[in-house]
């Protein structure tokens, strides 16, 4: 019997979203405005889908068929931030959550340090990358929360930036030996004894 090993087939991701309602005193909740993903081995070929181009179910079911075929995702804060948003908004669309994946996240697998800022941007100026922050002012995210013509345009520059500059940002972490291992992502049942409004 001959075993042939084949690499990992690694998905960055990032999104971004917008403040939808009030849950209580000045807590938001939010809706997902835009996806973007690469695979690793191909980083110049960025899908993105946006709100205001895609209706919020087209926008996931395209992103869930690229995450169902990669091994694993990566990107930054993913775990608190993106996967849990995508997952909520499954849910309010009654569709199958995310798959449990392997995952490695740039922010909270990052090695342990002090005095040194975990974001994307400050990693990324001191990592000396190619690829910089694709900055939005105030004005330029009431355009893009507002789906105009502007704003969608502002919105695709910002996230598909994103995850060029994570890809870049986590091939530099990994060859300085910065980053932890993959880990299980799970999206499924929490404790019965855990509560988050």
């Amino acid at each position: 019997m001959v075993v042939t090993h084949r690499p990992l087939r690694v998905l960055d991701f990032d999104i971004e979203n917008r403040p939808l309602t009030y849950l209580g005193s000045d807590f938001t909740t939010a809706e997902v405005t835009a996806i973007a993903w690469a695979w690793c081995d191909q980083p110049e070929n960025v899908s993105c889908v946006l709100l205001g181009e895609f209706d919020p179910v087209t926008m996931l079911q395209r992103f869930v068929a690229a995450y169902n075929e990669a091994d694993m995702v990566t990107g930054h804060y993913i775990t608190g931030h993106d996967l849990p948003h995508i997952n909520a908004a499954l849910m309010e669309y009654q569709m199958p959550t995310l798959n449990a994946k392997l995952v490695q996240d740039t922010k909270t697998q990052l090695v342990r340090r002090k005095g040194i800022s975990g974001s994307q941007e400050s990693l990324a100026a001191m990592l000396l990358l190619k690829h910089d922050k694709v900055q939005m002012n105030q004005i330029k995210w009431r355009a893009a929360n507002r789906l105009t013509p502007e704003g969608l345009a502002e919105t695709r520059k910002r996230v598909v930036g994103d995850v060029q500059q994570h890809m870049e940002m986590r091939a530099t972490l990994l060859q300085l030996g910065y980053l932890g291992r993959p880990v299980k992502w799970s999206g499924g049942n929490a404790d019965v004894e855990s509560y988050t409004p």
